[in-house]
């Protein structure tokens, strides 16, 4: 009795993988920002803590808002995309086959082979065969909105816990500096975990994440001295 190998595959996890990330990295680097950018500018530790809990709840609400139309669209394409091939697939079954022979053929299969391919696998389920091999439509990587939106919303909450735990913990005369340290700190650990579940080299990705971290919470501290009241 022969028993099918599964097999686990990094794409299963792009989805919510690329949402979550992105989320998370945002919370981190945008509260911190404030933070930062509010620290520099000589306000009180209320109004620090204040702008840090707004940015928690406004970026959270703004990831998912962005993310759910964003992932929408791509859905909303994907369903016209498949409306049409099921159009095209009804009036001319023909030409659908040569179309899925000669994308066969042109990846290294025998033309008379990739033709009997196409005719079994459109036999099963034709809309399926044009979508994964003609649309590059899957189920692992098909716009999944609700999914998008909520991982955004929870991941960058989650993201922006952290500054707003150190501006709760941080001594005042120091609370600049703890802020940009453990961000940083905490943007590497983000850029390492990304690259272990998604496969990617740890350095790079660690080295990527936390060197924008760093660069938006110096341009956002320079404006808020700038702009701050004087000590």
């Amino acid at each position: 009795m022969k028993f099918m190998h599964r097999e686990r595959h990094r794409t299963e996890h792009i989805g919510w993988l690329r949402a979550a990330v992105l989320g998370a990295n945002d919370g981190i680097i945008s509260t911190a920002s404030l933070v930062v950018g509010v620290a520099a500018a000589q306000a009180s530790h209320a109004s620090i803590m204040t702008t840090a809990v707004a940015g928690l709840v406004a970026g959270a609400m703004s990831m998912a808002a962005g993310e759910y139309v964003s992932v929408f669209s791509q859905a909303d394409t994907e369903k016209a995309d498949l409306a049409r091939e099921h159009r095209e697939l009804a009036e001319n079954p023909e030409a659908e086959h040569r179309e899925l022979t000669a994308i066969y053929t042109q990846r290294g299969i025998a033309p008379a082979l990739a033709s009997e391919v196409a005719t079994q696998l459109m036999a099963h389920d034709a809309l399926g065969a044009h979508a994964r091999d003609e649309l590059g439509i899957s189920e692992a990587l098909s716009a999944k909105p609700l999914q998008a939106a909520l991982a955004s919303a929870a991941s960058f909450a989650v993201g922006a816990v952290l500054p707003l735990a150190v501006v709760m913990l941080a001594p005042g005369p120091s609370l600049l500096a703890w802020t940009v340290a453990t961000a940083i700190f905490f943007l590497a650990l983000l850029g390492v975990l990304a690259a272990r579940i998604g496969g990617a080299p740890v350095v790079k990705s660690a080295s990527r994440v936390a060197l924008w971290g760093t660069l938006a919470m110096a341009i956002t501290a320079g404006v808020g001295a700038m702009f701050g009241a004087a000590p």
